[in-house]
């Protein structure tokens, strides 16, 4: 299948490169953008075309997604100087698929308006191998219309695309998904420092929890990390940090304080601060395991 649309990815990381992968396997016409430009080489060599600026990959495309690591870079490559705004066409489909705040989606999709386009803000779960296999879920916010015409390329990339209501609606479910996985990432790695230092089997008692009531997706796929000190990035720590603090703002304007965010992030925090930050969220362990 050969797919009409013309998309421009801009930010080639973890989760972008893999987007991006997907949519030259379908035959998508594809324009990517990074700001490094050494990371789009395998892409270009595969197809993809390289614009040097955000609005250069948005000039003659007709949905633009964004995979930016925060809402600092991601209004940089939206609204700077060389930023998407500045050159796309009215009607043109913007897609902001990092995790952002909802804040900034809202302000985001007021100045797409003000283009005459429609923004849809399409965060995903999953992490590198689902990004890498096409099996990543998108949680959409925005029309119904823009959803349409967006849809067959967002399939090429994903297993399923959940439309939650209107704009804001994707980022703000994507933060509630992000808030429990750290909860559960720092308190495994609490556990597993416990069963480390217990002198129990640590490969049966991790069997166990992964038997058990408190198994998950994830708690198997990171438990498998942490024990094999593989921290290779599938998720990176300081975007697991990242998100909480954004967690925390959204849930505060809800009256909601997260406490367990609170207490969570003060050990991702602790193990960026011992040089983890650019590993994989399951090295929050490591401090623990050395007592720093």
């Amino acid at each position: 299948m050969t797919l009409s649309e013309s998309v421009a990815i801009l930010g080639l990381g973890t989760m972008g490169s893999g987007m991006a992968a997907n949519l030259l396997k379908a035959g998508v016409s594809l324009t990517v953008y990074n700001r490094t430009p050494a990371k789009a080489q395998a892409l270009v060599s595969t197809g993809a075309r390289f614009a040097a600026t955000p609005a250069a990959a948005a000039k003659d495309t007709s949905i633009v997604i964004g995979m930016l690591a925060d809402d600092t870079a991601s209004r940089a490559v939206w609204t700077g100087k060389d930023g998407v705004l500045n050159t796309v066409r009215p009607g043109t489909v913007l897609i902001e698929s990092s995790t952002a705040s909802p804040a900034w989606i809202e302000e985001l999709a007021g100045l797409a308006a003000q283009h005459g386009t429609e923004l849809l803000d399409a965060p995903v779960t999953g992490s590198r191998v689902q990004a890498a296999t096409g099996q990543l879920t998108f949680l959409v916010g925005g029309s119904e219309a823009a959803l349409q015409a967006a849809t067959s390329v967002l399939k090429c990339m994903s297993k399923e695309i959940v439309h939650l209501g209107p704009t804001g609606s994707g980022a703000k479910m994507k933060l509630i998904n992000n808030f429990l996985c750290g909860v559960q990432v720092a308190s495994l790695a609490e556990g597993l420092a416990w069963v480390e230092r217990s002198g129990l089997d640590t490969l049966k008692a991790v069997s166990i929890l992964n038997a058990g009531a408190p198994a998950s997706p994830l708690l198997g796929a990171v438990s498998e990390r942490m024990i094999n000190q593989n921290y290779a990035v599938n998720f990176l720590l300081t975007l697991m940090a990242k998100d909480m603090r954004y967690a925390q703002t959204e849930a505060a304007n809800c009256n909601v304080n997260l406490t367990t965010a609170e207490v969570s992030l003060a050990l991702f925090e602790r193990a960026i601060a011992n040089g983890y930050g650019d590993q994989d969220m399951a090295s929050v362990i490591e401090p623990l395991r050395a007592n720093k």
